[in-house]
Protein backbone atom coordinates (compact mmCIF):
# COMPACT_ATOMS: atom_id res chain seq x y z
CA UNK A 1 0.00 0.00 0.00
CA UNK A 2 1.47 3.40 -1.11
CA UNK A 3 0.49 6.64 1.09
CA UNK A 4 0.58 9.88 -0.28
CA UNK A 5 3.05 11.78 0.11
CA UNK A 6 1.21 14.52 2.56
CA UNK A 7 0.32 12.16 4.62
CA UNK A 8 3.11 12.82 7.66
CA UNK A 9 2.38 16.20 7.11
CA UNK A 10 -1.42 15.61 8.07
CA UNK A 11 -1.14 13.04 10.37
CA UNK A 12 1.56 14.46 12.59
CA UNK A 13 -1.07 17.69 13.85
CA UNK A 14 -3.66 14.60 14.33
CA UNK A 15 -1.29 12.81 16.28
CA UNK A 16 0.12 15.77 18.57
CA UNK A 17 -3.68 17.11 19.01
CA UNK A 18 -5.13 13.61 20.02
CA UNK A 19 -2.70 13.12 22.36
CA UNK A 20 -2.46 16.62 23.41
CA UNK A 21 -5.80 16.50 24.78
CA UNK A 22 -6.07 13.70 27.53
CA UNK A 23 -4.56 16.21 29.94
CA UNK A 24 -7.44 15.13 32.93
CA UNK A 25 -6.84 15.75 36.20
CA UNK A 26 -8.61 13.03 38.00
CA UNK A 27 -8.62 10.46 35.51
CA UNK A 28 -11.24 8.93 37.44
CA UNK A 29 -13.52 11.33 37.22
CA UNK A 30 -14.96 11.64 33.22
CA UNK A 31 -15.79 15.00 31.97
CA UNK A 32 -14.12 16.91 34.35
CA UNK A 33 -10.33 17.99 32.78
CA UNK A 34 -7.78 20.84 34.04
CA UNK A 35 -8.19 23.80 31.80
CA UNK A 36 -4.84 24.65 32.56
CA UNK A 37 -3.63 21.48 30.53
CA UNK A 38 -3.06 22.59 26.79
CA UNK A 39 -5.25 19.67 25.71
CA UNK A 40 -7.99 20.78 26.95
CA UNK A 41 -7.71 24.77 26.41
CA UNK A 42 -7.44 23.88 22.66
CA UNK A 43 -10.33 21.88 22.59
CA UNK A 44 -12.29 24.61 24.31
CA UNK A 45 -10.58 27.05 21.88
CA UNK A 46 -11.61 25.04 18.33
CA UNK A 47 -14.66 24.24 20.02
CA UNK A 48 -15.82 27.83 20.44
CA UNK A 49 -14.66 28.43 16.91
CA UNK A 50 -16.97 25.46 15.62
CA UNK A 51 -19.84 26.22 17.34
CA UNK A 52 -19.54 30.33 16.99
CA UNK A 53 -19.35 29.61 12.87
CA UNK A 54 -21.48 27.17 12.92
CA UNK A 55 -24.48 28.75 14.46
CA UNK A 56 -24.01 31.75 12.54
CA UNK A 57 -24.26 29.74 9.47
CA UNK A 58 -27.37 28.44 10.52
CA UNK A 59 -28.52 31.20 11.86
CA UNK A 60 -28.62 32.96 8.65
CA UNK A 61 -30.11 30.02 7.00
CA UNK A 62 -32.57 30.58 8.78
CA UNK A 63 -32.66 34.07 8.53
CA UNK A 64 -33.16 33.86 4.73
CA UNK A 65 -35.90 30.93 4.96
CA UNK A 66 -37.90 33.51 7.12
CA UNK A 67 -37.40 36.47 4.46
CA UNK A 68 -38.31 34.34 1.65
CA UNK A 69 -41.56 33.41 3.44
CA UNK A 70 -42.91 36.79 4.37
CA UNK A 71 -41.94 37.92 1.04
CA UNK A 72 -43.75 35.37 -0.77
CA UNK A 73 -46.60 35.79 1.82
CA UNK A 74 -46.57 39.60 1.22
CA UNK A 75 -48.84 39.95 -2.36
CA UNK A 76 -51.43 37.54 -0.63
CA UNK A 77 -52.26 39.23 2.60
CA UNK A 78 -55.94 40.64 2.46
CA UNK A 79 -55.80 42.80 5.27
CA UNK A 80 -57.59 46.42 5.04
CA UNK A 81 -56.60 49.32 7.23
CA UNK A 82 -59.29 51.83 7.37
CA UNK A 83 -59.03 55.46 9.42
CA UNK A 84 -62.20 56.77 10.27
CA UNK A 85 -61.75 60.73 10.28
CA UNK A 86 -65.29 63.02 10.79
CA UNK A 87 -66.41 66.09 9.18
CA UNK A 88 -68.33 68.71 10.05
CA UNK A 89 -71.24 69.78 7.60
CA UNK A 90 -74.42 72.08 7.56
CA UNK A 91 -77.41 70.84 6.65
CA UNK A 92 -79.94 72.26 4.26
CA UNK A 93 -82.09 73.35 7.03
CA UNK A 94 -78.97 74.69 9.08
CA UNK A 95 -78.29 71.86 11.30
CA UNK A 96 -74.58 71.13 11.88
CA UNK A 97 -73.64 67.44 11.62
CA UNK A 98 -70.76 65.01 11.96
CA UNK A 99 -70.12 62.65 8.59
CA UNK A 100 -67.41 60.06 8.52
CA UNK A 101 -64.72 59.70 5.76
CA UNK A 102 -62.98 56.47 5.95
CA UNK A 103 -59.66 56.56 4.37
CA UNK A 104 -57.84 53.29 3.59
CA UNK A 105 -54.23 53.17 4.32
CA UNK A 106 -51.45 50.94 3.76
CA UNK A 107 -49.52 49.06 6.82
CA UNK A 108 -47.65 52.20 7.77
CA UNK A 109 -50.46 54.13 8.30
CA UNK A 110 -50.06 56.38 4.24
CA UNK A 111 -53.46 57.11 2.48
CA UNK A 112 -53.83 55.11 -0.28
CA UNK A 113 -56.03 56.84 -2.10
CA UNK A 114 -56.59 60.63 -1.61
CA UNK A 115 -60.23 60.83 -0.11
CA UNK A 116 -62.50 63.15 -2.52
CA UNK A 117 -63.05 66.83 -1.35
CA UNK A 118 -66.86 67.43 -1.24
CA UNK A 119 -68.08 70.64 -1.88
CA UNK A 120 -71.08 72.29 -1.50
CA UNK A 121 -73.51 72.92 -4.09
CA UNK A 122 -72.93 75.98 -5.45
CA UNK A 123 -76.12 77.99 -6.12
CA UNK A 124 -76.24 79.21 -9.55
CA UNK A 125 -78.12 82.41 -10.42
CA UNK A 126 -78.83 84.68 -13.34
CA UNK A 127 -76.03 87.09 -13.82
CA UNK A 128 -76.87 90.94 -12.81
CA UNK A 129 -78.48 92.47 -15.55
CA UNK A 130 -80.34 89.95 -17.75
Amino acid sequence: MKLHPLFPLCALPALVVSLGTGCASDPNRPGLTNPRQPGPAIGRGIGSVVGSVGGNVVGGVVGIGEGAVVAGSKPFDTTRRVVRTWRTETTADGRTIQVPVDIEVDEYGRPLHVPAVVTPPTVVTDPPGK
